[in-house]
């Protein structure tokens, strides 16, 4: 699996010959591609926040993954034909992805006013196999936490269950966790790697993100945390294939 952190919350995931694009918004200080410039093969929206769905219609021939609610209005507003309307707990195959969905803690809506309900916000398990309770030495998977406050989830059914090996977290406090909840969540998730997001993309949000590094340390978690630069990729390979 590789993984392409697009600044703010937005990343891209390919898994074998499947490209995931996770909540679209190039309007960011992150990064310099060009919506046009990518062609993925779906697109997983967390929430509805224009910050999170700000060029999803830049993909309207992507297969849209996301609450019924959220993906009905992608349809109605720009014209998507193909959408997979999912909710928390559920899996679904994508491609050589599976791709399961779990809640965040944070608020939804969509216009300026919120007008529109996106139903509940959530983050996604990406992995490249589906997930049982018989760990798989060979299987991978990443978890894309959506805007999210710490929450109990996280130590009980998504580490020992789910069982990621990477997570991407927000560390920006004000709207999600900041560094020392972050933190706290990487130990509890039990992941080898984890990488900071949703931050310095403006005023509120802007930290010093050496705190995020010291703070896992500070928990005692092995988690080695990787601070990606904008558009800068990291490639995990799977033990089996270097069988």
């Amino acid at each position: 699996m590789e993984l392409t952190w697009h600044g703010h919350s937005t990343w891209h995931a390919s898994v074998d010959d499947t490209s995931l694009l996770i909540d679209p918004f190039f309007g960011n200080p992150f990064t310099a591609v060009d919506p046009s410039d990518l062609d993925p093969d779906y697109v997983l929206l967390t929430h509805g926040h224009a910050d999170h769905i700000g060029d999803v219609g830049a993909f309207t021939d992507a297969t849209i993954v996301g609450t019924p609610e959220l993906t009905a209005w992608v349809a109605d507003e720009h014209g998507a034909d193909d959408t997979v309307g999912m909710n928390m707990g559920g899996t679904v195959e994508c491609g050589d992805a599976y791709v399961t969905m779990h809640r965040a803690d944070h608020t939804n809506g969509i216009g300026t006013d919120y007008e529109y309900s996106a139903g509940p916000p959530a983050g996604y398990i990406i992995g490249d196999t589906v997930p049982t309770q018989e760990t798989d030495e060979d299987a991978f998977a990443f978890y894309h936490a959506g805007d999210t406050g710490l929450m109990s989830e996280m130590r009980d059914v998504i580490g020992p269950f789910l069982e990621p090996d990477a997570a991407a977290l927000p560390v920006g406090d004000h709207y999600t966790m900041g560094p020392a909840q972050a933190a706290i969540a990487a130990d509890w998730l039990d992941v080898d790697h984890v990488f900071p997001m949703h931050y310095d993309t403006f005023p509120p949000i802007e930290i010093d993100v050496g705190d995020f590094e010291r703070e896992v340390a500070a928990t005692g978690s092995t988690a080695t945390v990787h601070v990606l630069d904008g558009d800068e990729s990291f490639a995990f390979e799977r033990p089996y294939a270097e069988e």
